[in-house]
């Protein structure tokens, strides 16, 4: 019984994990995104440990714009807009920073510092915690960013792939 139970439970978050893609992930460049009704709220402040042991605070970053990216090593979509990341961290390295927040598990947590590596993540990359997870309420599927304005005020939230322009747009209606 109780295993039946277990792998229910693991079928049920698999199938949850899964279903923000059907929703947010589709073929046409521009239905990719689901943009959901910005909180306009303070962004939750964090203490998280990065891929290369530092702490980072949110609150360190305030008086810029900040891209928060919920993504893991084994998601296809999250593997395809690093590139875009990376590209728009450097090409508005003044104004934004981007910081990369891995929900890698046990199983994947290790792989992570390689991936950074590999896909040369130029902005800083760190471990989630249930608490920060919860503190933005919840990650239902990912990739889920959040951006966040220079005075720390959640302005838009979006579920699955985003492609570059729909962040350089909004970067640049922040800097007005």
């Amino acid at each position: 019984m109780k295993k039946k139970i277990v792998l229910l439970a693991v079928i049920f978050y698999t199938l949850s994990i899964f279903s923000g893609y059907k929703i947010s992930y589709r073929s046409s460049a521009d239905d990719n995104i689901k943009v959901v009704n910005p909180v306009d709220d303070k962004a939750p402040d964090f203490s998280l440990k990065s891929v290369d042991g530092k702490t980072i605070k949110l609150s360190d970053y305030k008086g810029k714009i900040v891209i928060l990216d919920f993504w893991a090593t084994w998601c296809q979509p999250c593997r395809k807009g690093i590139p875009d990341l990376v590209l728009i961290q450097k090409k508005y390295k003044d104004d934004v920073v981007i910081i990369g927040i891995s929900v890698d598990a046990d199983k994947t947590k290790k792989d992570v510092p390689g991936f950074v590596k590999d896909y040369k993540i130029n902005y800083p990359v760190v471990y989630f915690t249930e608490k920060v997870v919860k503190d933005y309420g919840g990650i239902e599927s990912i990739p889920t960013a959040f951006v966040i304005d220079k005075k720390g005020n959640i302005v838009d939230k979006y579920v699955g792939l985003v492609e570059k322009q729909v962040y350089a747009d909004k970067i640049k209606e922040l800097m007005k």
